[in-house]
């Protein structure tokens, strides 16, 4: 009788332990378990495939045109992406990423008391200004300008968008950075030679047909043209 008591208390402990297990399992189960968020609090601009494999240039505006009519409403909205690594008050401190108050114009890697990456202290060297087409170009996709930046932002695609941020970010601190004159070069439409063509040889026709004009600084080569021989004068035959 006694032994039996004794294996029902054994077996019993053995019960208990394994119930502690489980409900110990089960409750750190449902204190750490988290739902994935409805709604990120980050928006990361994902930059869109290429089409056919290899992304087109991305060519500078005609900022002459187009900051004028900037809209500085958009660009605000465009920057509240922006916000939870930049501050842009005058003043601000630095966050994850450098304060931008006057960052149009201003040298690269140089704002007092951030700790730049090597890569950007290394762009630094071919591109010392954050100018207009040095801003754009980075935007667009700052891993690609600059591997190795701290900033992880996948870049923003739409190009009327990053005017317009552009535009707002020269109105906090950098009005006084000047805005270049229109370029017809820049504007769309404007025929640029392609890379390597080989001019054309000298005396080929031109795509309208026409002989090119002479080259400048060749001297001139004109060959006299040969008179006429005079014409033969016989005497008239007699009259009769």
């Amino acid at each position: 009788m006694s032994g039996d008591l004794k294996w029902n208390k054994i077996l019993g402990a053995v019960l208990g332990t394994a119930f502690v297990i489980i409900l110990v399992q089960q409750g750190t189960k449902i204190a750490f378990e988290r739902e994935a968020p409805e709604k990120m609090g980050y928006f990361v601009d994902a930059p869109e495939a290429a089409a056919a494999g290899a992304e087109a240039p991305v060519l500078p505006p005609d900022w002459g045109t187009l900051m004028p009519t900037a809209d500085l409403a958009a660009g605000e909205a465009a920057f509240a992406r922006c916000q939870a690594c930049h501050n842009n008050a005058a003043g601000g401190p630095n966050m994850i990423g450098p304060n931008l108050y006057g960052v149009v114009g201003r040298a690269v890697a140089s704002h007092p008391g951030f700790a730049y990456s090597d890569a950007m202290k290394a762009h630094a060297g071919p591109v010392p200004t954050w100018s207009l087409d040095a801003l754009y170009e980075f935007i667009n996709a700052p891993q690609k300008v600059v591997a190795g930046t701290k900033m992880s932002f996948a870049g923003l695609r739409d190009s009327q968008t990053r005017i317009n941020l552009i535009a707002y970010l020269r109105s906090q601190g950098s009005t006084g950075y000047a805005v270049p004159a229109p370029d017809p070069a820049r504007q769309p439409g404007a025929a640029a030679p392609a890379a390597g063509a080989a001019p054309a040889a000298p005396g080929a026709a031109n795509a309208n047909g026409a002989a090119p004009a002479a080259v400048l600084g060749a001297p001139a080569t004109t060959q006299a043209t040969p008179a006429a021989p005079p014409a033969s004068t016989s005497p008239a035959p007699p009259n009769h």
